[in-house]
């Protein structure tokens, strides 16, 4: 699923528009989410994972039919890729993911909310990790449902849960709402990036309810610091 055009509607003349925010007040509705998530930046998360000790049996493709190039590293206290990200609409139906607008739209995720029901790709930022295989099995490594995980695009972090498993060979995937956060075309029909994502997931962290976006905020604000620090 690749990157879909988004399409800006001009309307209204200045005599006919309502009265305009203040600069700061403007900056502040239009700031994405996820430049509001916390005082780690961007550039101190990547700089962390600039080396890569792999600990993936062979490597990743990002897309059936690609090369097997993404490796899966990690340190003590987190496992790291850096890939594409295609859009997972998977889960709750809604507006921006249903039948209609994903030909590939399925009910299901491989996490339920805490009421049972899967979860919400449009509402809930959460990332795709590969079912386990002879490449790597992320439990071996602490990764669950629910886990913590910081994604970083350009000089943005959106912070998510793992909410769902994919194919064993392919990797690269995150929500609808993971993707809007990050200033990443979510439709996903055409929605998407080929690269330049970096997905660090927390060793042993886990959130409960994994429907909480606040807690994956607090806990990957805690935890990304410590990350950033060597500790």
């Amino acid at each position: 699923m690749r990157v879909q055009s988004l399409t800006l509607a001009l309307a209204g003349a200045a005599l006919l528009a309502p009265p305009m925010l203040s600069d700061a007040a403007a900056h502040v509705r239009a700031e994405p989410a996820a430049w509001r998530e916390g005082d780690v930046r961007a550039a101190d998360l990547l700089a962390r994972v600039r080396d890569c000790t792999q600990i993936s049996h062979g490597r990743f493709r990002s897309d059936a039919g690609r090369p097997a190039s993404v490796a899966v590293c990690g340190t003590r206290r987190a496992v790291f890729w850096k890939a594409d990200m295609d859009i997972d609409c998977d889960g709750q139906s809604g507006s921006r993911c249903n039948r209609s607008t994903d030909p590939t739209f399925s009910e299901a995720t491989a996490y339920q909310q805490s009421d049972g029901r899967y979860l919400s790709a449009e509402r809930l930022p959460y990332i795709v990790v590969p079912a386990a295989s002879r490449i790597w099995d992320r439990l071996d490594d602490g990764v669950r449902g629910g886990s913590v995980a910081a994604v970083v695009y350009r000089n943005r972090v959106q912070y998510a849960v793992v909410g769902d498993v994919g194919p064993d060979d392919i990797i690269g995937e995150a929500s609808y709402a993971t993707a809007k956060g990050l200033g990443i075309p979510p439709g996903p029909s055409g929605g998407g990036t080929p690269s330049g994502v970096t997905y660090i997931v927390f060793k042993y962290s886990q959130v409960k309810p994994i429907e909480s976006h606040a807690a994956a905020v607090a806990v990957g604000r805690r935890l990304a610091k410590q990350f950033v620090r060597g500790g």
